[in-house]
């Protein structure tokens, strides 16, 4: 019994530096593979400054690493996030000096492999990320820029007692990953907490992971002490936007792609388009109510309307895994050179063409709307994988268009429409037709964000194939309806009414009721809109959304807000994407052959090879010859 008080008492003395220095070994041994811990090394060292001994990566080295475009200006931000995850799971310590060691934790959580070593972890980062991004008091920023040089002494004094750490953290695991015997043992011998389960709501799950992981939840909570609570933090505006535009970047990149391939496309108009984009996103968050981001919005905000926005951070990180100092088959070409080594960012090999993202862009549909649009649904399903079905800027706004052009499409998809609001009274007879449909207005025009002009645009991704749904809606869970601006939001599918889709002579509704076949005696026949719901009328023309936030529909109501509100517009870009690929293109095609040869048979009489018989079968019809004889009586 009092072995263990000593032990418990001990483990009071162990230095934060010590811990994060073990949790860096856990996650080189258990999260990366030896040839990943090897191209890491390779990496971090050719571009690493050196000061006292110690290699350490600058901000200019980190931005031009990863070729974050500086026309976007995410720089300082990127490595304002990297000096916070470097300093994981000790809050106090940042902002740590980017040492192989902090770079190694940077990776692990931007690329989300801590879920090897994190059993308890949720399987999200965003709270840590907000942490990441997130301005303090001066008060608290003041605390929190001590502990730097803290660091920096802490790891001269290491340099000075013993061999370099960092480089024995990433060999022993190396050779522990690759089932070699390491040359020594390493960790701690920790008691576990009495009581780990009485959690502050303001620490973080994966640092708590972490040092549960080592048994120091003790240690974690003495460090929180230092560190400023979340919910008095706030993501700057300005900054938020500027990750956003490189995060609609960012989204389509693959592991070993450059950013450069996306960068040179950062034309004027295109950063400006992208600036439209991320500002809609950010209206979401109510910036107009605070100076800046609060952890209530966000932590809100992105799971329901913006799950997979930091995935692009993923691939962008995963190239610290791949030096092309190390790639065999450039050893091999250049073994007979004295070349020296080149920057693990310069190719010698010219980057092969990818095929393009869209087939082409559409009038709604822009490269920067695509990337927006795979913030809430997965990148697998949108990027070289949409195909344009129906474009009403070529193909019309009819519903016969849309039947003919979407119907045979056997797989996922999706429309976009985008308009302008309609005045608080009908202009001209078409818009009193079109209001007179609907039963009267409750409620007000939607929020405006940064659109003065009235433009709004709307959405929906239908997980069934199209057709007509006289009498009963099709669609199924999965569903989504959304509204991309002038505000983001998503609404997902509820299962308390399944009119998902309906496809009618009336028009085409989401989260509307399929139309009566005969008007009830005595009550006007309005159009039945759905509590949350979009309706585009028979003649493409005019559609409305409504938002009512009570609910119980067959979408859910917006998780963010409790505002009710309809917007009702002009049509003037209506769009349907086929999500899939070359298979589901080709079933369409062979259903459009089929019909098309049912078709020309109906059209053609085939009575046999006789053509006088046929003829003559044809008189006695009546069908051909002279038919000013006069019949015979009947009488």
């Amino acid at each position: 019994m009092g072995q263990g008080q000593s032990d418990e008492h001990g483990s009071h003395h162990v230095s934060t530096e010590q811990l994060s220095h073990e949790l860096a070994l856990r996650f080189a041994k258990k999260c990366f593979t030896p040839l990943e811990i090897t191209h890491f090394k390779d990496v971090f060292k050719i571009l690493a400054d050196e000061q006292d001994g110690i290699q350490y990566w600058k901000e200019e080295t980190l931005c031009r690493f990863l070729v974050i475009p500086d026309a976007l200006g995410p720089g300082p931000l990127i490595y304002q996030m990297a000096t916070y995850l470097g300093a994981f799971p000790f809050p106090s310590l940042a902002p740590s000096i980017l040492t192989i060691e902090a770079m190694l934790k940077v990776v692990v959580i931007m690329t989300e492999r801590y879920g090897t070593v994190l059993k308890r972890g949720r399987k999200d980062r965003n709270k840590l990320l907000f942490r990441s991004l997130a301005v303090f008091d001066r008060r608290m920023s003041s605390v929190a820029e001590k502990p730097s040089q803290e660091i920096l002494d802490s790891v001269r004094r290491e340099k000075l007692e013993k061999v370099d750490t960092s480089d024995a953290v990433l060999e022993e695991a190396r050779i522990q990953a690759a089932g070699e015997e390491p040359a020594s043992a390493r960790g701690f011998s920790i008691d576990k907490p009495a009581n780990d389960e009485d959690e502050d709501e303001d620490d973080d799950e994966l640092a708590l992971a972490a040092l549960d992981s080592l048994d120091a939840i003790e240690v974690f909570k003495y460090d929180q002490r230092a560190d400023t609570k979340i919910h008095h933090a706030q993501i700057p505006v300005d900054n938020f936007r500027r990750l956003l535009m490189l995060l609609l970047i960012i989204a389509p990149l693959d592991s070993q792609e450059s950013l450069s391939r996306h960068a040179q496309r950062l034309t004027p108009a295109r950063i400006e388009s992208l600036r439209q984009v991320a500002d809609s996103i950010l209206w979401s968050f109510t910036p107009e109510q605070n100076a800046g981001i609060v952890y209530h919005s966000f932590n809100k905000i992105i799971p329901a309307s913006l799950p997979y926005m930091f995935d692009g951070l993923n691939p962008l990180f995963e190239h610290f895994l791949f030096s092309k100092n190390i790639d065999l088959s450039k050893r091999k070409r250049s073994s007979a050179s004295n070349n020296p080594m080149t920057s693990p960012t310069t190719s010698q090999v010219p980057d092969t063409p990818l095929e393009p993202l869209l087939p082409r862009e559409g009038d709604i549909l822009s490269l920067d709307i695509l990337s927006q649009l795979s913030f809430f649904i997965k990148g697998s399903k949108l990027f070289r994988r949409l195909r344009p079905l129906y474009l009403g800027a070529d193909a019309g706004f009819s519903l016969g268009s849309i039947e003919q052009k979407v119907f045979n499409w056997r797989a996922p998809s999706i429309l976009l429409v985008s308009g302008t609001r309609l005045g608080s009274a009908p202009d001209g007879s078409r818009e009193r037709a079109f209001a007179d449909s609907l039963p009267p207005k409750r409620f007000s025009d939607g929020a405006s964000g940064n659109e003065s002009n009235g433009k709004v645009t709307f959405g929906v991704y239908i997980d069934v194939p199209w057709k007509h749904s006289y009498k009963e809606a099709i669609g199924g869970s999965d569903m989504l309806l959304f509204q991309l601006s002038p505000l983001h939001e998503v609404f997902c599918a509820s299962t308390l009414s399944k009119d998902y889709v309906t496809f009618t002579k009336n028009g085409v509704g989401f989260g509307c009721p399929p139309p009566r076949a005969k008007a009830v005696s005595g009550l006007p026949s309005h159009t039945v809109l759905g509590p949350v719901s979009l309706m585009l009328d028979s003649s493409l023309e005019f559609g409305v959304f409504t938002h009512d936030s009570t609910g119980g529909g067959s979408f859910h109501p917006s998780q963010t807000g409790n505002s009710d509100w309809q917007d009702r517009f002009e049509i003037e870009n209506l769009e349907i994407w086929g999500c899939g690929g070359d298979e589901e293109a080709e079933r369409q095609r062979a259903a459009w052959a089929f019909e098309e040869r049912e078709a020309e048979a109906r059209r053609s009489i085939r009575m046999g090879k006789d053509k006088e018989a046929d003829r003559a079968l044809l008189e006695m019809a009546g069908l051909v010859g002279n038919h000013n004889a006069s019949g015979g009586s009947m009488g």
